[in-house]
């Protein structure tokens, strides 16, 4: 059973540029999916369109059979997100982030302390909830993004770059977690990132953008037998070409995108 479907999704900017071609495809609930692409090829641009801070021009998202553009706040409420760049507040405790989060979705007192506890236990950070998230490393901080959002129970979890900058032992570290809830909670995990070996280790389906469109999906084996590559990174390569692509600035801008998911309302 799908809990993403996308169906010829189109976004234009201005009359010239195209972000987003044509794009279909879909994940399945309690998946491990992965959206690769060089710098520029769209993926931000879609991701923004899944969690309600873009409209599309053209084509359809059912997200956990809601429609983003027309139900954005029941579309808000099944899935968290971890952004690309920093989205906590340094000034604040790993502790006030957090019930900061629970407030903003309406979790209720009782249950929001009772499960603010129960994930930073989990991500290991309850010893340091009063600590000032400036003083966290950035290992911490991601922890920290991780437990967030998942506070209010979100069906999906939508990871843009989530080991970016991490040390070899705290990515390891950090997808063991969700592995482990998403085996556990049947959490689906929609992720995007540049470290080939990840996705090739981590998802169970893989979907590549290029110029807006899709140009391969299938599983990490499927792809590499596709593209007649023994590695991803080499198929990833034989379908993306090996021209360096100039940073796009599209990731999802912190923590002014998610607040602005609220202030819309």
């Amino acid at each position: 059973m799908n809990i993403i479907e996308v169906k010829n999704l189109i976004k234009k900017f201005g009359n010239e540029l195209i972000a987003v071609d044509d794009v279909s495809f879909d994940v399945q609930r309690g998946e491990i999916f992965a959206f690769l692409g060089p710098n520029g090829a769209g993926k931000s641009t879609t991701i923004k369109m899944l969690t309600t801070l873009l409209h599309p021009t053209g084509g359809s998202i059912r997200l956990n059979d809601h429609d983003p553009a027309r139900e954005a706040d029941a579309v808000r409420h099944s899935f968290g997100i971890v952004f690309q760049d920093p989205s906590l507040d340094d000034e604040l405790t790993a502790y006030e982030n957090m019930e900061f989060h629970g407030v903003l979705y309406s979790v209720p007192k009782a249950t929001r302390r009772e499960r603010i506890e129960q994930l930073l236990k989990f991500v290991e950070l309850w010893d340091r909830k009063d600590d000032l998230v400036k003083q966290f490393s950035g290992g911490m901080k991601r922890r920290l993004e991780i437990a967030r959002g998942l506070l209010h129970h979100p069906k999906i979890l939508f990871l843009d770059e989530p080991t970016l900058g991490l040390d070899p032992q705290t990515r390891n570290h950090m997808w063991n977690y969700l592995k482990e809830l998403n085996t556990k909670e049947g959490i689906t995990i929609f992720f995007t990132t540049h470290y080939m070996e990840e996705a090739d280790r981590i998802a169970q389906r893989i979907a590549i953008i290029d110029h807006g469109k899709i140009i391969a999906s299938g599983t990490p084996e499927e792809l590499k037998s596709q593209a007649g590559k023994e590695t991803l990174e080499e198929a990833f390569l034989s379908f993306t070409g090996k021209t360096i692509r100039e940073e796009s600035g599209g990731g999802l801008d912190s923590m002014r995108q998610h607040r602005r998911m609220w202030t819309r309302r």
